[in-house]
């Protein structure tokens, strides 16, 4: 639940002036990383989500909560262990005024299959599970899996849907290969950035994007759901936290996304309020565990010591997790013993905290057959995550301290995700929230051996490969039956944390800081979604 703060006394002139500003109904968005996008199917990132979720929308949604709700579909059910039936909202329709449909559900999946621009294969990863589509009428979808696949509902809640009118095509049929039906070129990413092909079924329209700059939006006054309070919002990037936060105090910004912990005293002080909100993010460091060469590290003995257990056992215990959320995140975040909440589903309830003792990190490295350690670099995004730069430099002084020399490589996040995705890095740090609600999300995409026909380890970029824990998981994910699903979850949870391919950090808090005059809701997948802010009645 969230959490929400008050000051208790406001000056009159203040008041006023915030009155006058939310007559306007314009809200300014300062925002701590800017999207990469604005095409719904480049990347998932937090920041361009969040900024697609205003208008773009999928056939199902996740609540502030994480909780499964009706979106484009009104309902949807599993009619056997291989096919589900959503039943679409009739009275859904794109900003142009054309009617969703079951073309649109079906050229938008032919379109992550063709979409060559796209970054990663999360996208590509749902779409792959899905064998056929079936429309028996305009408003019916039937979507049949290769196999039983109990999550695809969950996964479908990030997977925003397209009008098929942005691409020319004769009738359309779920054929990826043959190219379903398109005749036409398919809309790439400049397509969706340079505005031409932004048409979507969601509460704001695209007003101007341009990258490095503010981003308009304008309401949907056609928007076939609740329409939001917001005529216009603007959402401009301010990566460095006090900058961010003198625009709030100045009144640059109506709202703010993860102002420092230390701040919020002041925030309070100032007459502001705040929300914060546990959120599903995990911080971890990916270990090129799979390549007998990795590039950022040099050993004495010529090899890859990630690829040992023992080492990254050890680098996990050089690590004072509790010194890092207290220091560097200012107590907003809670320390992870694996790379989910206990709560969630599949998450292990009783999982002991993951100490720290270098005394015993030195003993494993020598094991390992490395006692005078080796040579490795951290990288890293400076830009992205909650003092991502400041907390790779404190995991890397602490390796240094058990003998891993470690330097540290820091860069925007433009410039990282392409090169991890090219797997240059040797132990790269990410960020992730499992917004499916289960732990097979993470799993999915950072943990599994990588295969493409299969759909899975599309984010593995350490190559990290354990056939026991790709068994478990591959399993749980044909499982139908909840209880012996989220037993298999577990254990390949408990697999992976005990072989330490990925070393999680903490869990994020969501922060938002805002003027009064303004209700926030605080989401737990971090996203800064204009419609959560309301007119304070």
């Amino acid at each position: 639940m969230s959490l929400r703060f008050t000051a208790k006394a406001v000056s009159i002139s203040i008041a006023c002036a915030w009155a006058s500003m939310a007559s306007a109904q314009t809200l300014k968005v300062g925002l701590a990383s800017e999207p990469t996008a604005i095409d719904p199917h480049y990347h998932q990132t937090t920041p361009n989500e969040a900024l697609i979720a205003h208008i773009f929308e999928p056939l199902v949604r996740m609540s502030p909560d994480m909780e499964l709700q009706p979106a484009l579909a009104e309902t949807w059910e599993a009619t056997d262990d291989h096919t589900w039936t959503f039943k679409l909202d009739k009275n859904a329709k794109f900003s142009n005024g054309e009617p969703f449909t079951a073309d649109d559900v079906i050229f938008s999946f032919c379109r992550i299959h063709n979409n060559e621009t796209g970054i990663a294969g999360g996208f590509v990863n749902t779409a792959n599970r899905i064998k056929a589509i079936e429309a028996p009428d305009a408003y019916t979808v039937k979507l049949t899996t290769e196999n039983p696949y109990p999550v695809l509902p969950n996964e479908l809640a990030r997977i925003p849907m397209i009008w098929n009118g942005i691409a020319e095509h004769g009738d359309l049929s779920y054929t990826p290969k043959e190219g379903c039906g398109v005749t036409g070129p398919w809309p790439e990413v400049n397509s969706f950035n340079q505005g031409t092909a932004v048409i979507g079924t969601g509460p704001y329209t695209l007003k101007s994007y341009v990258k490095g700059s503010t981003i308009e939006l304008s309401r949907n006054d056609n928007y076939w759901g609740t329409k939001p309070d917001w005529e216009t919002v603007r959402l401009t990037s301010v990566p460095s936290d006090g900058p961010r936060l003198t625009g709030l105090l100045a009144g640059d910004f109506d709202l703010i996304e993860n102002p420092a912990a230390r701040d919020l005293k002041r925030i309070s002080d100032s007459g502001f309020e705040y929300t914060i909100k546990p959120s599903v993010r995990v911080m971890f460091f990916q270990l090129d565990a799979g390549r007998e060469q990795s590039p950022l590290v040099k050993s004495p003995k010529g090899d890859n010591p990630l690829q040992n257990a023992k080492v990254r056992q050890a680098m996990s215990l050089a690590i004072d997790r509790k010194a890092i959320i207290e220091r560097i995140m200012d107590g907003v975040a809670t320390p992870a013993n694996q790379y989910i909440p206990v709560g969630m589903f599949g998450s292990i309830t009783d999982a002991p905290d993951l100490p720290y003792d270098p005394k015993k990190a030195k003993e494993l490295l020598t094991e390992a057959g490395y006692p005078d350690g080796f040579e490795l670099t951290l990288s890293a995004t400076n830009d992205r995550y909650i003092n991502d730069a400041q907390l790779t430099q404190a995991v890397a002084q602490y390796l240094t301290r058990i003998g891993i020399k470690t330097q540290v490589d820091t860069m925007t996040r433009s410039v990282y995700f392409p090169k991890r995705a090219k797997r240059e890095f040797s132990a790269s740090l990410g960020g992730w929230g499992s917004e499916t609600g289960e732990a097979s999300n993470f799993l999915q995409y950072w943990v599994t051996t990588t295969n493409k026909d299969l759909g899975v380890g599309s984010s593995n970029y350490g190559a990290y490969s354990n056939p026991e824990l790709d068994k478990l998981y591959l399993e749980a994910t044909r499982t139908l039956d909840d209880t012996k699903r989220s037993q298999l979850l577990q254990e390949a949870v408990k697999l992976s944390i005990d072989d330490m391919g990925h070393i999680p950090l903490h869990f994020e808090s969501g922060v938002w800081a805002y003027r009064k005059g303004i209700n926030y809701v605080g989401r737990a997948d971090q996203r800064t979604i204009a419609t959560n802010a309301t007119l304070a009645k």
